[in-house]
């Protein structure tokens, strides 16, 4: 299974982006979900998780909302009242399980990352 995350950009504070990931194959609906991000010198942190429940970092709650689609096979990541500390490169992941994990050393598949900038 590939993925493949598209939808960054530059967004000024308060702003609005959409991030997609599209798999290359069948995601079963079993499968758990997330977007994890990564700043410069920092460690990659988990955003949010959907499986068998949707869970969010705290940092990012009531901001970000985090669907999937089954019949496109898409998970899509809307943030809204972007914040600068939000500015990373974020990854879309699956796990072949349906416990929702925040542990990226629990997802099976990577993508690519895609870079989002907010600025102040």
């Amino acid at each position: 299974v590939q993925l493949q995350a598209s939808g960054g950009g530059l967004v000024q504070a308060g702003g609005s982006l959409r991030l997609s990931c599209a798999a290359s194959a069948r995601i079963f609906s079993w499968y758990t979900m997330g977007w994890f991000r990564q700043a410069p010198g920092k460690d990659r942190e988990f955003v949010a998780g959907t499986g068998s429940t949707t869970r969010y970092a705290d940092s990012v709650k009531g901001r970000f909302t985090i669907s999937r689609d089954g019949a496109k096979n898409t998970v899509g990541l809307q943030m809204n009242y972007l914040k600068p500390e939000d500015t990373a490169v974020y990854y879309c992941a699956s796990a072949r399980q349906s416990t929702t994990t925040v542990e990226p050393n629990e997802y099976d598949y990577w993508g690519q990352g895609t870079l989002v900038t907010v600025s102040s």
